[in-house]
Order: C-alpha cells, then sequence, then structure tokens
C-alpha cells in the first residue's frame, strides 16, 4: 500500500512540475519591431510558475519518502 502511495505522489509530482515549468517558460515574451527588441514579464505567472515548482519538490520528496520508509 505504501508503494502505491508513494508512486502516486511522484507521478503527481512530475505532472505538477511540467505545468510550473511551462507557466515559468510562458511568463516571459519578446517581440521584435523595426530592429529592436521588446521584451515583456508576467512576474505574476512567474511567480505562480515557481509556487508551482516548490510543490512539485515537496510531493517528490514525500514520495521517495515514503518509498524508502519500511
Amino acid at each position: 500500500m505504501n508503494k502505491v502511495i508513494a508512486i502516486v505522489l511522484i507521478v503527481i509530482a512530475l505532472g505538477v512540475g511540467y505545468i510550473g515549468i511551462n507557466k515559468v517558460a510562458a511568463s516571459t515574451k519578446s517581440v521584435k519591431f523595426l530592429g529592436m527588441e521588446i521584451s515583456g514579464t508576467n512576474e505574476s505567472a512567474q511567480t505562480e510558475g515557481i509556487i508551482y515548482l516548490g510543490f512539485a519538490a515537496a510531493l517528490l520528496f514525500g514520495g521517495v519518502l515514503v518509498l524508502r520508509k519500511k
């Protein structure tokens, strides 16, 4: 039973981490206009992505901890 919980936690951590990485990557955009590059960032989306990554790390740590527990 513990192995199933650990595997579920690790799989959820991978999914949440993927979402977090995509949010951080999508929070920055740049446009070239008349030879100049204009870039902008969405800080709230970037912060949200970092929170997702932190939550994924916690889930991964919990899953590995449950998996190693005997």
